[in-house]
C-alpha cells in the first residue's frame, strides 16, 4: 500500500470527490490546521462560469442526449416509453438529490454514509463555498450541488437500458428511489468524500483528515470523473435487472433491430458533447489539469471509435454506424475515471483498448452470460468502466505520462507505486461491484414483490407507448 501519508493527500487522485466546506471541518482536523498558516477563499468567477457551463453540458447528456440514444436502438413501438422512463428517473432523482442525497454523499458522516446536516440544503446559502481541488480556491456551493446533482440523476438513467421494452413504468420508479438511496449515494461518499485540500497542512492534519474520508478514499482508489460510481456502478444494476426480469418476447427468435439508428447516431453525438462538461467539469477549476481532461476525452473517444469499427469490420465483414457509436460511448465510458490522470498516450491506447474489450463485452460476453440486457449497458459501461479504472491506476504513473498523485502535505507529486495503486483501483472495482450487486438484487426484488417489474405479455407485444403512456412516437 502506498504510505499512509499518500493516502490521506490523494486529493488530485478523487477527482471528482466532494471537498469538504468550511463549516463542515471536523474538531480534529481544526485542531491540527490551526498552527499553519490559513489560506484566505477566492472564489474565480472563470471557475464558476466553467462550472455553469459544464453542468448545462451534462444536461444535455440526458435530456436529450441519453433518450435519443436509447429510443432510436429499441423497435418503434418503445421508443417514447424508453424517453419517458429516462426524462422522469433524472427529474425524480434530481429532486431527491437537494432533499437528502447530496447530504449524505457529500457531508461527514462515517466511511459509507454521510449525514443529514444539509438535509433539505439546510446551511446551503449564496455565500457558502466549496473547495476546489487547489488550496484556498473555492466556487459557489449552489453551482457545486448543481454539477453533483447532474451525475446522480444520469447514473440511474444508465440503467434504463438493460431492462428497456418490458419493464412496468411504476416499479422501474420505485427501484430508482430505492438504488439512489442505498447505492449511488453511498458509493459517491466511500469514492469521493475527502476533507479538501486545505485541511492537508501536515502529517498530523493529514490523518485527521484522511479519518474523515469515505472507505475507498481511505483505500487510494482515484476515479476523475466516474468510472466506478457511475458506469460500473450503474452496469452492475442494469445487469442484475436483466437476469431477474428476464428476456423479452422473441428474443433470440424474432428480429429486434435499431427502429431508428439517425436518432442513435444524434444521440452518441450529443452525448460526446455532453461528455466534455462530465469529465472536463469534474476539474472543478480552468486549469492544465481541465486541459488534459478535455484532450483525453477528446482522443480516447476517437481511438475507440476506430477500433471498435476496425475489429467489427474484420469480424463482421461491415462496419456499421452502431458499432461506431458503440465505439465512441466505450470510448467515453473508459477514459472517465483516468482522463486527468494520464497523458494523452496512455488516454490513446485507453481508448484503443476500450473500443475492443467492449466490442467483446457486446457480441462475446453477452452470449456467454445469456442475458437479455437490451441495449448492452454493461457491456459498454460495466466493461469499460472496469477497464478504465485499471488502467487509470497503470498510465497515472509519471514515468508513463501521467500526472501521478499529489500530496497536498508536501504540496508536490508523491512517488508513484503502481502495483500498490493497482491494488487500490482493484478494491474500488470490488466494491463498486459487489455493493451494486447486492443493493440492486433487493431493490428488484422489492420492487418485483410490491409491483411486479415485468407488464404483461400482452402489453409487450403491443408495445409500452401505448399500453403504458397512451402515446405514438410516430403517426404514419
Amino acid at each position: 500500500m502506498m504510505l499512509k501519508a499518500l493516502l490521506a493527500a490523494a486529493a488530485l487522485g478523487a477527482a471528482w470527490a466532494v471537498p469538504a466546506h468550511a463549516q463542515e471541518a471536523t474538531a480534529a482536523v481544526t485542531a491540527a490546521a490551526s498552527a499553519a498558516e490559513a489560506v484566505a477563499p477566492v472564489v474565480q468567477k472563470g471557475d464558476a462560469a466553467w462550472i455553469i457551463v459544464a453542468t448545462v453540458l451534462v444536461i444535455l447528456m440526458a435530456v436529450p442526449g441519453l433518450p435519443l440514444f436509447y429510443g432510436g436502438m429499441v423497435r418503434a413501438k418503445n421508443m417514447l416509453s424508453v424517453m419517458m422512463q429516462v426524462m422522469i428517473t433524472f427529474s425524480l432523482l434530481g429532486v431527491l438529490w437537494c432533499l437528502y442525497g447530496y447530504s449524505l454523499a457529500f457531508t461527514e458522516g462515517n466511511a459509507f454514509f454521510g449525514g443529514f446536516d444539509k438535509a433539505f440544503l439546510k446551511g446551503v446559502t449564496v455565500d457558502t463555498l466549496a473547495g476546489t481541488f487547489s488550496k484556498g480556491v473555492y466556487i459557489p456551493e449552489y453551482l457545486y450541488v448543481a454539477f453533483q446533482m447532474t451525475f446522480a440523476a444520469i447514473t440511474p438513467a444508465l440503467i434504463i437500458g438493460s431492462l428497456a421494452e418490458r419493464v412496468k413504468f411504476s416499479a422501474l420508479l420505485l427501484f430508482m428511489v430505492l438504488w439512489f438511496t442505498f447505492s449511488y449515494l453511498p458509493l459517491a461518499h466511500m469514492v469521493w468524500f475527502w476533507a479538501g485540500p486545505d485541511a492537508y497542512t501536515s502529517a498530523q492534519a493529514a490523518d485527521a483528515a484522511g479519518a474523515t474520508a469515505g472507505f475507498l478514499f481511505q483505500k487510494g482508489a482515484i476515479d476523475f470523473a466516474g468510472g466506478t460510481v457511475v458506469h460500473i456502478n450503474a452496469a452492475m444494476a442494469g445487469l442484475v435487472g436483466a437476469f431477474m426480469i428476464g428476456r423479452r418476447v422473441g428474443f433470440g427468435k424474432e428480429p429486434m433491430p435499431p427502429h431508428s439508428l439517425t436518432m442513435t447516431m444524434i444521440g452518441a453525438s450529443l452525448l460526446w458533447v455532453g461528455w466534455f462538461g462530465f469529465n472536463v467539469g469534474s476539474n472543478l477549476e480552468v486549469s492544465g489539469t481541465a486541459g488534459l481532461a478535455f484532450l483525453n476525452t477528446f482522443l480516447a473517444t476517437c481511438a475507440a471509435t476506430v477500433s471498435w469499427t476496425l475489429v467489427e469490420w474484420f469480424a463482421k465483414g461491415k462496419p456499421s454506424m452502431l458499432g461506431a457509436a458503440s465505439g465512441a460511448i466505450a470510448g467515453l465510458v473508459a477514459i472517465t475515471p483516468a482522463c486527468g490522470f494520464v497523458g494523452p498516450m496512455g488516454g490513446m491506447v485507453i481508448g484503443l483498448l476500450g473500443g475492443v474489450v467492449c466490442y467483446w463485452g457486446v457480441n462475446g460476453l453477452k452470449r456467454m452470460l445469456g442475458v437479455d440486457d437490451s441495449l448492452d449497458v454493461f457491456g459498454v459501461h460495466g466493461v469499460g468502466g472496469i477497464l478504465g479504472a485499471l488502467l487509470t491506476g497503470v498510465f497515472a504513473s509519471p514515468a508513463l505520462g501521467g500526472t501521478g498523485v499529489y500530496d497536498y502535505v508536501t504540496n508536490s507529486v508523491a512517488d508513484y507505486d503502481m502495483a500498490a495503486q493497482m491494488l487500490s483501483q482493484l478494491w474500488g472495482v470490488g466494491v463498486a461491484v459487489v455493493w451494486s450487486g447486492v443493493v440492486s438484487y433487493v431493490a428488484f426484488k422489492v420492487a418485483d414483490l410490491t409491483l411486479g417489474l415485468r407488464v404483461s405479455e400482452d402489453e409487450e407485444r403491443e408495445g409500452l407507448d401505448l399500453s403504458a403512456h397512451g402515446e405514438r412516437a410516430y403517426h404514419l
